[in-house]
């Protein structure tokens, strides 16, 4: 199976659909998770480069990356192509 990412923050959503977020009729979102989208509207309006420093820390904390210039290096890479942050 193929995993999922959130399309907003990048966060893996799990085999469950328990980090999905909740469309304004209360379904799942499928594309977002809990944290950035909720009741069908984003948690939080800004911009690809202030999602990214908000995650930089997280991403160090959990150890995915060891310091947060490499968080921020490859959010950097990867956030363009999630659905929210993609050029029209």
């Amino acid at each position: 199976m193929e995993e999922k990412y959130c399309q907003s923050c990048g966060m893996p959503m799990g085999e469950t659909d328990e980090l999905y977020g909740t469309q304004q009729d209360g379904s799942k979102s499928t594309d977002y998770c809990k944290y950035c989208y909720e009741k069908g509207t984003f948690t939080s309006e800004v911009t690809m480069e202030e999602e990214i420093e908000i995650c930089v820390p997280i991403l160090v904390e959990e150890k995915v990356c060891a310091t947060a210039e490499e968080a921020r290096a490859m959010m950097k890479e990867f956030f363009p192509s999630l659905k929210r942050w993609k050029q029209a």
